[in-house]
């Protein structure tokens, strides 16, 4: 079995949870201080704040713009649905819009035609780790603070620079099959001190001070083991990184020829990091896929329904995305993480061109 997502932890992160452990100080500490000074320089920022979780991370941003009820959030229709639930958390409405059909990510000419008054963020999402189209997306936002959501992006680059650096802030998740992990957490990177402090202050009951509370918060902070893990995590970020390149890169030299499979488009400019590689098979997708499963080919349809179609968000939707929902229909993603061999790849291409041409 070639699986398609497999978290890698080693010896150094076992080390730094046991120096945790042994320090008595699980919970929040100077592991998660340094955890956010190393991760925001990383991403091409000033100040980070660590948080529970990916969605912790989207819901703590907007709520620090005091988003509320009869606000508007723009985002993509084609995500996963934790792109949108923190929007609803604060009482606001979601607005959705369509995708490039070639990214996935969010098309910035919807954007345009979405803003209204009552446009309080947008929220892009760098989809299977390629950055969306940030200079369309800055220029549709004019005055309205774009947030990012780079749960899938981690080092991703656009035009050089790094994923959550463009807008006001970025947002990311830690969960176990990301490029990076910290078990479970969140991070939100951003050069407007202000804006970081008032999450930091958000995310632990609205403390300012111990029994100072200077508004209502939550308690989503990020523990120190977890912020161990990250920190390990991210010395080999790039390493691993590098290691999702290649095997993109071996994934679209062998299925490219094959017909019927439409490979990851790059967009000038962008240098993805391939959280997924995610294939277009024009027809018989879901057949594709149990022959997959049966021969030991890790898959997984991301996402095959989009955000707006689920029943939960159904109340706030009146209109179409035909983009996205083709697209619900075609792709597929399959097996890239770091441990993944060339052998591997070699398998993974001479079994789809078996039953794309059997």
């Amino acid at each position: 079995m070639i699986p398609l997502a497999r978290p890698v932890m080693e010896k150094e992160e076992k080390e730094a949870v046991m120096r945790v452990m042994d320090s008595g100080m699980l919970a929040h500490g100077p592991e998660v201080e340094n955890f956010e000074k190393e991760f925001a320089e990383y991403s091409g920022v000033k100040h980070g704040a660590a948080v529970s979780n990916g969605t912790s991370a989207i819901h703590l941003a907007l709520a620090a713009l005091d988003v509320g009820p009869g606000d508007e959030v723009i985002t993509t229709s084609f995500s996963f649905i934790a792109s949108a639930t923190p929007i609803l958390f604060l009482g606001a409405k979601p607005v959705f819009v369509d995708i490039d059909p070639r990214t996935f990510n969010i098309d910035p000419k919807k954007i345009s035609e979405a803003i209204t008054d009552k446009t309080r963020a947008i929220i892009p999402v760098h989809l299977y780790g390629q950055c969306a189209d940030m200079d369309g997306v800055l220029k549709a936002a004019g005055d309205v603070p774009v947030l990012d959501d780079c749960a899938q992006a981690h080092g991703s680059l656009y035009k050089g620079k790094k994923a959550g650096s463009m807008g006001l802030a970025g947002m990311f998740s830690f969960y176990p099959t990301k490029n990076m992990t910290t078990g479970e957490g969140g991070m939100v990177v951003s050069n407007d001190l202000g804006f970081i402090e008032k999450i930091r202050i958000l995310r632990n009951h609205g403390q300012v001070a111990r029994y100072d509370h200077l508004s209502i918060g939550y308690n989503l902070r990020m523990t120190s083991l977890a912020a161990a893990i990250g920190r390990t995590q991210l010395e080999k970020l790039e390493g691993k990184n590098e290691l999702r390149k290649r095997n993109a890169h071996l994934l679209t030299e062998g299925l490219g020829p094959i017909k019927g499979i439409e490979t990851p488009f790059i967009q000038e400019g962008n240098e993805p990091v391939f959280h997924q590689y995610t294939v277009k098979i024009l027809k018989g997708r879901d057949e594709v896929a149990r022959k997959l499963t049966e021969k030991g080919i890790g898959n997984k349809v991301f996402y095959p329904t989009t955000i707006p179609s689920s029943p939960a968000m159904k109340p706030y939707v009146n209109n179409t995305f035909p983009v996205a929902e083709e697209c619900c229909r075609q792709v597929i993603s399959l097996p890239v993480h770091p441990l993944v061999t060339p052998d591997d790849i070699d398998t993974i291409v001479d079994t789809i061109r078996e039953i794309m041409e059997g």
